[in-house]
């Protein structure tokens, strides 16, 4: 006789305990502290690069445009204002435009005062504190002293260190371009060392009284740690003539 055995119901089934599921990696509290630090300075990082760009880009674009709309009312006044006579000097928009074709950065327009609000405005100032400048307008002799920004707000002196003896620096107002030389440059002194704007700038060597300009700025770029001091001597004084001829140092 035949006898068929099965299994189907008679197998013992044995049914193994479930293992609980592994935990995904970097998912422990050291790794989400790293993770949330990461983005931190990620974040960080995108703020400061915005900062930068606002200081050293979008702050040029903004005082080149204010100092071009000053630059524009200064000259229209020259233009229209006929019976002021030669000499005449009103400082509200700015007394004249500086011309260093070393720096490569066009005409600068000069206003009063060297308060960061004035520089900020993409100007050169000319001092009115703790030295007062001597203004060349007035023929007296003296130290036309002017400052203004290295970096940011226009950068007006960042390529000061161009600057050699011998370069020309003309300064035009509405009848006369006054024509200096570079016979002196200080790279790097203290930014308290007011001698440099002395009527006589004796740390530039001149004991005599004479009409001189002088130029300063920060130092180093991107810093404002020390003063960087450019010394120019008066050459000559040209006549503005009818076509506004520059002189031979601008052409």
């Amino acid at each position: 006789m035949n006898v068929a055995a099965t299994t189907d119901d008679t197998e013992e089934q044995t049914d193994t305990p479930a293992s609980p599921p592994d935990r995904p990696r970097g998912t422990g509290p050291i790794a989400t502290a790293i993770s949330l630090f990461g983005e931190l300075l990620i974040t960080a990082g995108l703020i400061l690069g915005l900062f930068v760009v606002y200081s050293l880009w979008w702050t040029n674009v903004v005082a080149d445009r204010t100092a071009d709309k000053q630059a524009d009312k200064v000259r229209n006044n020259w233009s229209k204002d006929k019976d002021t006579g030669p000499g005449a000097l009103d400082t509200k928009d700015g007394i004249g435009f500086l011309h260093v074709p070393a720096m490569k950065n066009g005409e600068v327009l000069v206003e009063k005062g060297t308060e960061t609000k004035v520089l900020n405005d993409g100007v050169a100032g000319y001092y009115t504190d703790p030295v007062k400048a001597a203004l060349p307008t007035t023929g007296k002799t003296g130290n036309f002293t002017l400052a203004a920004h290295r970096d940011g707000h226009g950068a007006k002196f960042h390529n000061i260190d161009k600057l050699k003896k011998g370069d020309p620096i003309v300064f035009e107002t509405k009848d006369k371009w006054y024509v200096y030389k570079v016979y002196d440059i200080l790279p790097e002194t203290s930014k308290y060392n007011v001698k440099t704007l002395a009527q006589i700038p004796v740390e530039s060597g001149k004991k005599k009284a004479g009409h001189y300009i002088t130029l300063t700025t920060c130092t180093p770029v991107y810093t404002s740690r020390y003063r960087y001091v450019v010394w120019g001597e008066l050459v000559r004084v040209d006549k503005v003539d009818s076509a506004r001829t520059p002189p031979k140092e601008l052409r």
